[in-house]
């Protein structure tokens, strides 16, 4: 049989679970009616059935301006109540997922099972109530933080390090993600945080939409070696991001000055609100990243294999957070395939594939639960 056509039957064979979907917070800046083929962004059912994806977490995105407002604990509960709108709406095609045994029997009912997870733990608002409040609301993640140091830790895309890594709030928030049995997300955190945090969990962690930093030295958003080697032996995995900017260092330099010229001018012309927003649409339309492609993200996958093992590498495309800079040929929710293909042209079996697509995260999300009946 040829490659092709094996990556596209592997697709839908085996379960594709995809950690890191922004589909609430881009539906948030412009309604569409994602049951059928959108205009827009990267995600919606059709393309979704069309590449397999059978689990997707939606992203309970929360913008790093919330923290101390006190308008992030309702503003995730806002965006919960728009993910779960997409069941009651289109029932037959979404439904909800809170477990790993929800996932596994709902798989090959025909629609996507929507699980969540909480990008920026600024919501919990420094009270860990609030934590069990989420979980109990279906939220099987929390990214401890995004851009920017919150009350709970450091961030790696902010200079300041507030706490040197966790918070003595954010020790307590690693205790009781264990108790409950709530995954840990740490993707976007400073490396003293992670370090942390590997110290302080009782249970595995997972980089739910994170690369290889082998790949861009220097830039502490994606992984070094040594984190991805500490991950594997507390048994976690990395679900590799497909975003340009964390796949090369070309695309990353591109994206860096770009983005220093943007802040420059706005800063300049004194630029807020609207006039901002408009601004920042044009400057991205007129100025296009470098173009990578599908292998490039394989060669991350096939990285992290080779440094820990095929157990510790999964699938966190951050589908409509990275803009349109996606790969050729991953340009959204119908092209797992095509990346399943660049795996099997490396020489990666089928076990192997079932392994990256869900099986290693399922492993990690079933010892997260088993944790919590433990402590």
């Amino acid at each position: 049989m040829n490659l092709k056509k094996k990556a596209e039957e592997l697709a839908q064979k085996y379960m594709i679970i995809d950690t890191h979907l922004d589909v609430p917070y881009r539906l948030k800046k412009k309604m569409e009616d994602i049951s059928i083929r959108t205009a827009g962004g990267d995600f919606d059912y059709p393309r979704a059935k069309k590449g397999g994806l059978n689990v997707a977490f939606m992203a309970v995105y929360v913008p790093a301006e919330y923290e101390g407002t006190g308008n992030a604990y309702k503003f995730a509960n806002e965006t919960i109540d728009m993910i779960e709108g997409f069941t009651r709406t289109w029932p037959d095609k979404f439904v909800m997922a809170r477990s790993v045994a929800d996932v596994k029997k709902q798989f090959g009912w025909g629609g996507i099972s929507l699980a969540m997870g909480i990008e920026n733990g600024t919501c919990l608002e420094g009270n860990l109530t609030n934590l069990k409040h989420f979980y109990d609301r279906g939220v099987r993640y929390i990214t401890l933080a995004h851009s920017k140091a919150n009350h709970i830790c450091d961030s790696s895309f902010d200079p300041e390090r507030k706490w040197n890594g966790l918070s003595p709030f954010g020790v307590k928030v690693i205790s009781e993600m264990n108790h409950l049995g709530m995954i840990i997300d740490v993707s976007h955190l400073s490396d003293d945080t992670f370090c942390q945090i590997i110290e302080l969990s009782k249970a595995p962690v997972v980089a739910t939409h994170s690369s290889c930093r082998h790949f861009i030295p220097g830039f502490e958003r994606n992984m070094s070696d040594e984190m991805i080697k500490l991950l594997a032996k507390k048994r976690g995995v990395i679900q590799i991001n497909f975003g340009a900017m964390f796949i090369s260092d070309k695309v990353r330099q591109q994206w860096a000055d770009l983005q220093k010229s943007l802040e420059d001018y706005i800063a300049a012309n004194n630029l807020e609100g609207q006039e901002k927003e408009d601004y920042i649409e044009k400057y991205k339309r007129e100025h296009k990243l470098q173009k990578v492609h599908v292998s490039d993200v394989a060669s991350h996958i096939e990285h992290v294999i080779e440094l820990a093992g095929i157990d510790y590498v999964g699938l966190g495309s951050d589908f409509d957070g990275v803009g349109d800079n996606l790969p050729v040929d991953l340009e959204d929710a119908s092209c797992y395939p095509n990346l399943i293909y660049e795996l099997l042209k490396k020489g990666l079996t089928e076990e192997d594939i079932k392994k990256i697509c869900s099986g290693n995260f399922l492993r990690v999300w079933s010892q997260v639960e088993k944790t919590t009946q433990d402590l």
